[in-house]
């Protein structure tokens, strides 16, 4: 963080980015209901920048003046200081944004009272709300380095339990079709944290998980730097606990931890990830495709040529 040259004291961040990375390193030494607005600030950006505090607060589950006491422990004079940072971001996002939200929410509020098929529009409407968020918060940066990650590792482990189990299951299944050697920490016979002490330097782990995280995910990802293990994370913003290890982190933030919340992104991002490794392996080709089983079993020039085996790779953050 930048220092004022003219009080001596640390600026406070007049950037999204700024705000984030404050939050994330303050985090630790918060109080429970700091951290718990903390998490929702990193996670709902659009809403603390359109909503007002009342209704913020009300979405959070504290009252406002905690709203209020969180942004001065951050430097803020309030919370309108700290939302007008919120509100920049969404300013310079690309055009159409804010329509777009508002739209959305102009959707939402038409379900009420409509039955079955009013909960069914809202989780449509939920669902296209996240995909779109997913292009805003997804690099090509990040997705480049999952790729070359991917392409090269000796074997790559996947980790991801309860609600991001068939996550998962997906992302080992696309990348076994693609002929990478795959291993699934799954929870069965208690073996998993054992199983990821054989990760070493040319592996890599992926890992998967939502609030609230699977204990045993996090145990593995914990594991991973002194295994000399590079990380790829997808969770749900920058304070999970997969986020402080990760090598590439992919966050697909959440407004609701209810029953009914929604995989269509987190599975659109990891049918994502296979593709462009398989991209990474075959450079120059026509557009990339998984085969499925069904196509091998019927055509064996359905399966992909067989990779060379994995040179050491020293990708760098």
């Amino acid at each position: 963080m930048a220092i004022s040259k003219h009080t001596g004291k640390q600026a406070i961040p007049r950037s999204y980015e700024g705000v984030v990375d404050l939050i994330t390193h303050e985090y630790p030494a918060l109080s429970a209901g700091s951290q718990q607005i903390a998490r929702f600030f990193t996670q709902n950006p659009n809403i603390i920048a359109l909503e007002s505090i009342n209704a913020i607060a009300e979405k959070c589950g504290v009252h406002p003046s905690s709203l209020v006491r969180f942004s001065q422990s951050l430097g803020y004079s309030g919370f309108k200081d700290l939302q007008s940072v919120f509100q920049t971001r969404l300013a310079t996002a690309a055009p159409g944004f804010r329509e777009r939200i508002s739209a959305l929410e102009q959707e939402l509020t038409r379900k009420a009272g409509q039955g079955n098929m009013g909960v069914l529009r809202d989780l449509v409407v939920r669902d296209i709300a996240a995909l779109q968020g997913l292009m805003d918060t997804v690099s090509e940066t990040a997705l480049a380095d999952t790729a070359d990650l991917l392409a090269r590792a000796e074997t790559i482990y996947v980790g991801g339990q309860l609600r991001s189990e068939p996550l998962a299951s997906l992302l080992r299944y696309l990348l076994t079709m693609l002929h990478r050697r795959v291993i699934l920490l799954d929870p069965a016979g208690g073996l998993a944290p054992e199983m990821a002490r054989t990760m070493g330097a040319r592996d890599v782990l992926v890992v998967i998980a939502f609030r609230h995280y699977a204990k045993e995910v996090v145990s593995i990802a914990e594991l991973a730097p002194a295994l000399g293990t590079p990380l790829i994370a997808i969770t749900d913003g920058p304070l999970s606990p997969l986020a402080k290890n990760a090598r590439v982190l992919f966050t697909v933030p959440e407004d609701e931890y209810s029953f009914s919340r929604s995989l269509a992104a987190p599975m659109c991002l990891v049918q994502c990830l296979a593709t462009v490794t398989a991209a990474r392996l075959h450079p120059g080709g026509a557009t990339p495709r998984i085969p499925s089983v069904t196509e091998i079993a019927r055509d064996q020039s359905a399966r992909l040529p067989r990779q060379p085996e994995a040179a050491p790779h020293g990708l760098k953050k």
